[in-house]
């Protein structure tokens, strides 16, 4: 302890030894001291020489820190104190007074060199991710600041070794969720240098859920209000989504564009923004245009603008731009980013143009932003940032670019209000440059691959001032550019006319017309002017070029002969040719050509547009050839193009029909979907009626099974008769006799009601005349011939009452003799009451049955012909149904032919019934409960019923 109060700086008697010798001492002491207390005080004198003495320890003592890592993992101190110690060496982010103290000492990449030998043996590596698993915080720390400056150092090499290492990134991702904010937040800056330029690495964060833990401590600090961690959650998430179009889709497909909402949220007083929410929200909306990128795949591009305008995010951005008190440089990005949200994007283009500016009257944002775009007192990146804007709203927007151009004709312009294409004139003929070639530009885009737009532009016309007559835009804009303005305006001009006049015959006839336009641009073309000029006289070869291939030879003394003739005698063919390559070989439009955004250092380079540059490299080509060809050359180009004209033409119909066939697909979609529900109810319909149906059929076979039993009675019944010697002959026999006796107690019955009223007629005449009677004997007046006549009369029915009163006593005996019969009757048959009682039951309750069979079979007939219908209905609607249908009716065709093998197992049981009713009337037992009161020959019944008797 006494040598670590010396190197420490304590009292000592002899001279102090040199840095160099005290840290070999040290590392002397480190290697050979067996106790872990000697150990640990001379790691930890280590680390504080390390800062100042940071060569000599690194070159001395890093083989010793490396081993202390690998041997002393069981003690968190020291390791805590060797890994600190590493971190002084190998970091360069060391305090300015050290660095001054020690500038003779430090290397220029001292830090590079230190960690080479370091990740040297990639296991120093491996191991110093095993101990960021560790949870001491004196252990975890320290290897995370190491970790980190390895990467800084180092970082493509570093990378490779963790990603090789097993589970090596996802240790590293645990960081995240540690509940110690410094270990977080140093976590988060050590995945930023991680994720830099490694599609692999960035992949894997990625999917190990990193998108929900950023947003979750983004969130958790207050978003946009948050500090310094928000804006490295920020840069670690552009790190993952910059160029890399699997994470950009799974942070899509994973709805956090949804989350991001909420970063947007500002309020009416936007005054006294903080530098790191100003910091925060630049970041925050660099990461939307991240998303949106033009350089992105369109696909994915596509898709994020309309999840941005779903969730609300892009109606968000547009509050931000339209508020007040934001700060210029938010405003600014906040302009770029609404711009690429809504490039190409046709339903955010309309939204946009929607957009209504908080001022009284309202006015459409895009003209409140246009008057800042032609405003000179406005900041430079502003305008462009507003040019851009205006650039993606027309961006395949053939409907906004109508809708601009509209506010220039004469029919629509409204002189109470300030329009988008008023505002576009008054810049393009400004005194201001950056007006004119902002406007200029503007107005190219209104016309960009918009033929039709072209020709009605052709009818602006323009009042140049009190008195004059009207001349028109096209007119005027080559007025301006005779009069020898600025640079910059000619060429903003130039373009304009350079876009205008592309494939347009029309707009190149009215260019021609005037005859100042065509000498004018020869002479600025067969000039020898200076650098700067230079590229005005490449333009305008290249105007005069477009005049000549876009020519449709209707002016006489301009067709495209005589143009080349006169290039060929005034400037010449190569001369021609090389001030039109100016163009392309210029450097400001090798910058303008890379993206499409406006991005220029100064105003002076503000030159060239992107989209006039690939109009430059569609058009140089082909005008250079359209110059050496000859007439006969241009004859079989103008078939060609005739050609490709009615090509063009079948196309564009073919187009129209594709999107009628488009629209009529999406009807049909449309169709389907509500068949497809149609179609799921039909079919939970139709599962309702199977299973009615399978209802049905259990009732069914019940029944079939309990008419079994009949049967199996009804046939126990017959093999009784057959045992009794009734054959099969005997019983149609049975069955006539049966017949007759019917027939015959029918007469009967009729004639028994006859005699009944006839003896009622009888017995009132006998009152009648037995009062007749009395008051013939009481009186004495009457002849004695009528007396007699009468009482003959009544002798004659008294006698016929007699008469019909035997015949009734005889009917009346022979049916008692009848029922003695059928008690006196074979035995076998059992008691003749309850046979007669068991066979009337047994026949009203089969005749109850066939009546409920008929009602069953009636209803699942009527239930057949409705499923009948309804899979009739569901057929001609939906194909998918079709098997349904003939397997229902496979079913109701066995349900039919069942249900006509329960008729014939009706019919049989009818017959079996029959031989019942006979052998129940032969055995002289009453089928049906009738009362028989009829009269009959007395003696014959009597004597018949003896013979029968003694048979």
């Amino acid at each position: 302890m006494n040598f670590l109060r010396g190197v420490m700086g304590g009292p000592s008697a002899g001279p102090q030894p040199s840095g160099a010798d005290t840290i070999q001492k040290l590392c002397d002491r480190v290697a050979s001291s067996t106790l872990l207390d000697d150990r640990r005080d001379a790691v930890r004198a280590l680390k504080s020489l390390s800062k100042k003495y940071r060569l000599e320890v690194g070159i001395q003592a890093m083989e010793h820190l490396i081993h202390v890592l690998q041997t002393d993992r069981s003690d968190s101190e020291i390791i805590g104190y060797a890994l600190d110690t590493l971190y002084n060496v190998i970091s360069n982010d060391l305090e300015e007074e050290e660095q001054e103290e020690n500038s003779a000492k430090q290397v220029d990449d001292l830090g590079s060199q230190f960690t080479e030998i370091f990740i040297k043996q990639q296991e120093n590596v491996t191991l110093l991710l095993t101990l960021v698993e560790e949870f001491d915080f004196h252990v975890r720390w320290p290897g995370v600041k190491l970790l980190t400056s390895l990467l800084k150092q180092q970082g493509p090499q570093v990378q490779q070794i963790i990603l090789v290492s097993p589970m090596g990134v996802s240790r590293l991702m645990d960081l995240l969720a540690d509940s110690r904010e410094v270990i977080r937040n140093d976590g988060v800056l050590l995945l930023q240098q991680l994720t830099k330029s490694n599609a692999a690495i960035q992949k894997i964060v990625a999917f190990e859920n990193a998108f929900e833990r950023l947003l979750d401590i983004i969130t958790e600090e207050g978003n946009s209000d948050g500090g310094i961690v928000v804006e490295d959650c920020l840069l670690l998430l552009q790190n993952l989504l910059k160029n890399n179009n699997s994470n950009q889709n799974f942070f899509k497909e994973g709805s956090y564009i949804q989350r991001m909402k909420p970063w947007f949220e500002v309020g009416d007083d936007n005054c006294g923004w903080s530098a790191q929410k100003v910091t925060n929200l630049h970041l925050m909306l660099q990461l939307v245009r991240v998303l949106v990128s033009p350089t992105n795949p369109p696909g994915a591009t596509s898709s994020c603008q309309k999840a941005m305008f779903h969730c609300g995010l892009l109606q968000q951005l547009c509050t931000i731009l339209m508020a007040t008190g934001v700060p210029a440089d938010i405003l600014t990005e906040t302009i770029n980013t609404v711009s690429e949200v809504i490039r190409g994007c046709q339903t955010n283009q309309d939204y946009f143009a929607s957009v209504n500016a908080p001022s009284n009257p309202p006015r459409p944002a895009i003209v409140v932003l246009l008057m800042s775009m032609v405003n000179e007192r406005q900041p430079f990146v502003l305008r462009c940032a507003v040019l851009y804007c205006f650039q993606c709203f027309l961006y395949k927007n053939q409907k906004g670019q109508g809708e601009i151009v509209s506010t220039l004709l004469p029919s629509t312009i409204d002189g109470n209000s300030v329009s988008a294409g008023q505002l576009l004139c008054g810049g393009l003929f400004s005194t201001d440059s950056l007006s004119n070639w902002c406007a200029a530009v503007a107005l190219a885009h209104a016309l960009q691959e918009n033929a039709t737009l072209k020709e009605q532009l052709l009818r602006v016309q323009l009042a140049t001032s009190i008195g004059n007559p009207p001349v028109s835009l096209l007119q005027q804009c080559t007025n301006i550019l005779s009069q020898g303005s600025k640079v910059q305006t000619r060429v903003g001009l130039l373009m304009l006319l350079c876009t205008w006049l592309s494939n347009c015959s029309i707009a190149v006839t009215h260019f021609l017309h005037n005859p100042a336009n065509v000498p004018f641009l020869t002479g600025q073309i067969a000039e020898n002017l200076g650098e700067e000029e230079q590229l005005v006289q490449g333009l305008c070869a290249l105007l005069l070029g477009i005049s000549i291939y876009y020519n449709d030879n209707s002016l006489e003394n301009y067709r495209k002969e005589k143009l080349k003739q006169l290039i060929e005698k005034r400037i010449g063919r190569e001369n021609f040719i090389e001030k039109l390559g100016f163009i392309s070989k210029h450097e400001l439009y090798s910058r303008a050509a890379q993206k499409p955004q406006p991005s220029f250092s100064s105003p002076d380079h503000m030159m060239f547009d992107h989209e006039f540059t690939k109009l430059v490299k569609e058009l140089e080509g082909v005008i250079s050839k359209a110059i050496y060809k000859s007439s006969e050359e241009d004859k079989k180009e103008e078939e060609v193009k005739k050609t490709l004209e009615q090509h063009d033409n079948i196309v564009t119909h073919y187009k129209k029909v594709i999107r009628e066939q488009d629209q009529e697909l999406e009807e049909l979609k449309q169709r389907i979907n509500a068949l497809t529900s149609q179609n799921e109810q039909l079919q939970a319909t139709v599962t309702q009626q199977v299973s009615q149906i399978q209802q049905h059929k259990d009732q069914y076979n019940l029944l079939k099974v309990q008419l079994g039993k009949d049967t199996q009675h009804h046939n126990s019944h017959g093999e009784t008769f057959q045992m009794n010697g009734i054959q099969t002959e005997e019983v149609s026999k049975l069955k006539e006799e049966l017949e007759e006796w019917k027939n015959k107690h029918e007469l009967l019955q009729g004639q028994l009601k006859e005699k009944d009223s006839v003896i009622e007629k009888l017995n009132s005449s006998q009152l009648e005349m037995g009062t007749t009677e009395q008051s013939s004997q009481t009186s004495k007046f009457g002849g004695l011939e009528h007396n007699n006549e009468l009482q003959k009369e009544l002798e004659m029915l008294r006698s016929q009452i007699q008469l019909q009163s035997v015949e009734i006593s005889k009917l009346q005996m022979e049916n008692q003799k009848l029922q003695v019969m059928t008690t006196t009757a074979d035995p076998m048959l059992g008691d003749s009451g309850a046979t007669a009682a068991t066979g009337s039951e047994l026949e009203g309750r089969l005749e109850q049955e066939i009546k409920e069979l008929k009602s069953q079979v009636k209803a699942l007939s009527e239930e057949k012909e409705s499923l009948k219908q309804h899979l009739d209905s569901s057929s001609s609607t939906v194909a998918i149904l079709q098997d349904e249908k003939s397997k229902l009716q496979r079913e109701v065709a066995e349900s039919k032919k069942e249900q006509d093998d329960l008729l014939v197992l009706l019919a049989d049981q009818d017959q079996k019934i029959s031989a019942l009713k006979i052998k129940l009337k032969d055995l002289g037992v009453p089928v049906e409960d009738e009362d028989d009161t009829e009269s009959g020959d007395q003696g014959d019944e009597d004597e018949d019923g003896d013979e029968e008797e003694q048979d």
